[in-house]
């Protein structure tokens, strides 16, 4: 692809003895998570959120279990301004929840940010400055001291006014386009803000390391925060901060190995939401933590209802494929891929092993309040005998026997081909009706009678679209009577050769489900009979499977 050569590594790169990272495997637990949709998101969309949308946007992020919320730019515009008061003046802020605001590294935009937080009881003031290489020389042509002067200025203005709050106020400070930054002065400028606001353990400042635009690989970027968590002044009086974006569609990547470099605390949104090509995913985070194992701290249980409330606020879309959340993230339409889960599944219910194994699907999802049976498993010309018979069993009770399940599935896979379409579990259900249970073309049986005598004596009464007739005959069984009684009727050979049943529900008004195989000329034939009676159950699965065979393709005796 022609242009390449206009393009060059915009990153630096930390020292080589920053790479202790790579020796974990994960995160041993969650982070702070702090929500930036009503900021970064906010602004991102076309149609930002009004103020009693973004009301409603807080207080599902509360009930998610945020307990940092970046509420806004204050200092930026009129609705800002007036949803930070609101939340404060309707007291919506719980105890355990701090709200964040941020500001640029200006005075006007500082004090008017000052403004807006008074009544608030917990907030963490950031303020930012750019500190990028590309931002020095083209945007603001400055000097390294001049722009650390910036920072340091800043921080002093938010330290001083925060001496006048009734609040309890934290800081918080950004090197914008810190991935565009020398490590060195990166690392400069951010002590110089600690050594004004001198943290302490029990009131720890944060320092937030965004990847205001991704230029370089996950490792590297890793790399650059251990760099910090080693060299940054008072560590354990801060709290190391990631901001990914997903420029290079790596912002998960970046978030999950900067974690495990040494960072406290993650920046993001849901779903990713955010300028460019978004900020990183929260809910994929949190979701990756969850299927390790660790408890992610935020509650995705109901992922369906946060996701359309997600969508109605905002217009955005989340997509099909979207991790965790996706209308077919747990869905297999693969043949081969149902057969495992469909397996996979029998296995989980058994008990025997505790944890969660099943073949393709790396979370339960009914952890998310997904159901099995129209989110897991859907049939299209893909499809196999497992998915197809998984759908019959989840949605109907229905248990094909084995050597039903390939004729069938084949079947389904036919009816979708020809269509060009998926098949919801009540079409299946049709065509498995329409098909085996039931079929009285040729003859049925109106009535039958069973006594003792020679094995078991059944008195059958054959009805055909001409007439009726009585027909008696002895077998080993109730069906095998029946079975030679028409046999002897129509002077007709086959051989019953597949017979089971089950129950579809409990309880004494319950239906039974019988299933019939014949074999004639090499060929198997089923039929399928449903009655409260088993026997009668039976006695039409196997006219079923006949009428289906055809009396006059079944042949006749000598």
């Amino acid at each position: 692809m022609k242009g390449f050569e206009k393009y060059r590594k915009m990153y630096f790169m930390p020292p080589a003895d920053c790479y202790d990272w790579v020796k974990k495997d994960a995160a041993d637990k969650a982070p702070i998570w702090c929500s930036v949709d009503l900021r970064d998101g906010n602004q991102a969309l076309i149609e930002p959120m009004n103020l009693e949308e973004k009301v409603k946007f807080y207080q599902m992020l509360v009930d998610i279990g945020f307990k940092h919320i970046e509420v806004g730019f204050p200092a930026a515009s009129e609705t800002e301004y007036q949803f930070l008061r609101t939340i404060i003046e309707r007291n919506m802020i719980p105890d355990d929840v701090t709200v964040q605001v941020l500001t640029q590294a200006r005075e006007h935009i500082i004090k008017r940010t000052f403004e807006a937080i008074d009544g608030a009881p917990n907030v963490i003031v950031h303020v930012y400055n750019s500190t990028s290489v590309a931002q020095r020389e083209q945007v603001f042509k400055k000097t390294k001291e001049e722009i650390k002067q910036i920072a340091i200025d800043g921080a002093k203005l938010v330290y001083d006014l925060s001496k006048n709050e009734k609040g309890n106020i934290s800081f918080e400070y950004s090197p914008e386009s810190f991935t565009g930054t020398e490590m060195d002065y990166a690392l400069e400028v951010c002590n110089a803000v600690l050594d004004v606001w001198q943290p302490a353990p029990a009131h720890k400042a944060i320092i937030n390391l965004p990847s205001t635009v991704q230029y370089s690989m996950p490792h590297v970027f890793a790399s650059q925060i251990e760099y910090f968590d080693k060299n940054l002044n008072y560590r354990d009086s801060v709290l190391i901060s990631l901001h990914p974006h997903n420029d290079r569609g790596s912002g998960i990547s970046d978030a999950e190995l900067g974690l495990l470099a040494g960072a406290d605390r993650i920046e993001g949104t849901l779903f990713g939401n955010g300028e460019r090509t978004g900020n990183v995913d929260i809910v994929t985070l949190c979701m990756n933590m969850y299927s390790l194992g660790i408890d992610p701290g935020l509650n995705f249980h109901n992922m369906k209802a946060i996701r359309k409330t997600y969508e109605n606020l905002t217009n955005m879309e989340v997509s099909m494929r979207q991790p965790y959340a996706g209308d077919l993230v747990f869905t297999a339409f693969s043949g081969s891929h149902q057969d495992a889960i469909s397996k996979g599944m029998a296995c989980h219910a058994s008990g025997e092993d505790p944890f969660w194994t099943v073949p393709y699907l790396p979370i339960d999802p009914k952890d998310l309040g997904r159901t099995y049976d129209s989110d897991v498993i859907r049939i299209n010309s893909q499809s196999g005998k497992g998915g197809v018979s998984y759908v019959l069993k989840q949605a109907y009770g229905i248990i094909l026997p084995d050597r039903m399940k390939e004729e069938f599935g084949y079947l389904i896979k036919d009816v979708s081909d020809k269509e060009h379409c998926e098949l919801n579990a009540d079409r299946i259900y049709g065509i498995f009706k329409e098909t085996y249970r039931d079929i009285t073309s040729d003859f049925h049986i109106s009535e039958c009678h069973f006594r003792q005598h020679d094995g078991i004596e059944a008195t059958v009464t054959i009805t055909t679209p001409e007439h009726a007739d009585v027909v008696v005959a002895n077998g080993n069984g109730r069906l095998d009577a029946v079975s030679i009684a028409i046999k002897k009727h129509f002077n007709i050979t086959y051989e019953l050769t597949e017979y089971t049943e089950h129950a579809l529900s409990r309880g004494s008004s319950s239906k039974a489900l019988a299933y019939v195989g014949i074999t004639a000329h090499d060929k198997l034939v089923w039929g399928v009979g449903m009655d409260e009676d088993i026997i009668k159950a039976s006695i039409n699965a196997l006219t079923t499977a006949i009428n289906r065979a055809g009396i006059e393709t079944l042949g006749r005796k000598a």
